[in-house]
C-alpha cells in the first residue's frame, strides 16, 4: 500500500474528529501540533443530584475523560512522528487510538452540555422548533425518550445512544454507537443533539449493573435547551 493515500486516509481521520470537536474552546497549538485539554463543567459536580451522583460526575470527568484526552494527545504525537519518519506501519497501528481516544474527547464534551441541574432547566421539554420536530418525527416527546432509553439499555457492552439531526434530509435520528465511536462514524451527515453514555464508568457507582434505572433517572437532568440550540443552528 503506498503511504501517501494511507496518509491522506489517517489525517482524514483526524480532520473529522478535530472538526466535529471545532465547537469546543479546548483545543490549543502547541509546536505546531494540535492538543486538546479537559474543558470546565458550567455546573459543579454535585449540581446533578440525585439523578447522577457528585462521586460519579468527579470520576467520569477527572479521570475517564481525562484520561482520553491524555491518549488522544499522544496519540496525535506519535502521529506527527511516524508521518514525518514515512513510518506507514506505525500510521496504520495508530488509527485506532486516534479514533477511540478523539472520540471519546468528543463524545463527552458533548455530553456534559446535554447535562444541566434541574434549577437551570434540567428536564424540561424542548420547545419552538425542536418540539415540533419530535412530534413529527416520534409523535410525542414520551415515545422519543422510550425510544432512546430502549435503545440505550439493549446496547450490547459499552457505547452511545445518540438523538442526531441527518442534515440532508432534516429528519431526526436515534441510533447508537459502540465504544468511543462518535455520531459521525454513522455518516458525515449526521449531527449530534443528544448523546447518553452508557458505559459502565457512567452510572455504575450509583446503578450498579442496573442500566435502565439510569436512562430513566437521567432525563431529569437533560439540557434540551443545547440540544435546541444546535438543531435551530442546523435548521435556521
Amino acid at each position: 500500500m503506498a503511504f501517501r493515500p494511507l496518509l491522506s486516509r489517517t489525517l482524514g481521520l483526524t480532520q473529522t474528529l478535530t472538526h466535529s470537536h471545532s465547537h469546543s474552546h479546548t483545543l490549543t497549538q502547541l509546536r505546531g501540533l494540535q492538543t486538546f485539554s479537559l474543558p470546565d463543567l458550567s455546573y459543579d459536580y454535585g449540581a446533578l443530584e440525585p439523578a447522577i451522583s457528585g462521586e460519579i460526575m468527579q470520576l467520569h470527568h477527572q479521570k475517564h475523560h481525562q484520561a482520553y484526552i491524555t491518549n488522544y494527545n499522544k496519540a496525535l504525537e506519535q502521529l506527527q512522528d511516524a508521518v514525518a519518519k514515512g513510518d506507514s506501519s506505525s500510521v496504520v497501528k495508530l488509527q485506532s487510538a486516534i479514533k477511540f481516544n478523539g472520540g471519546g474527547h468528543i463524545n463527552h464534551s458533548i455530553f456534559w452540555k446535554n447535562l444541566t441541574p434541574v434549577s437551570e432547566g434540567g428536564g424540561e421539554p424542548p420547545h419552538g422548533s425542536l418540539g415540533w420536530a419530535i412530534d413529527t418525527h416520534f409523535g410525542s416527546m414520551e415515545a422519543l425518550v422510550q425510544k432512546i432509553s430502549a435503545e440505550g439499555a439493549a446496547l450490547q457492552g459499552s457505547g452511545w445512544v445518540w438523538l442526531g439531526l441527518d442534515k440532508d434530509s432534516k429528519k431526526l435520528v436515534v441510533d447508537t454507537t459502540t465504544n468511543q465511536d462518535p455520531l459521525v462514524t454513522k455518516g458525515a451527515n449526521l449531527v449530534p443533539l443528544l448523546g447518553i453514555d452508557v458505559w459502565e464508568h457512567a452510572y455504575y457507582l450509583q446503578y450498579k449493573n442496573v442500566r435502565p434505572d439510569y436512562l430513566k433517572n437521567i432525563w431529569k437532568v437533560i439540557n434540551w435547551k443545547y440540544a435546541s440550540q444546535v438543531y435551530e443552528k442546523e435548521c435556521p
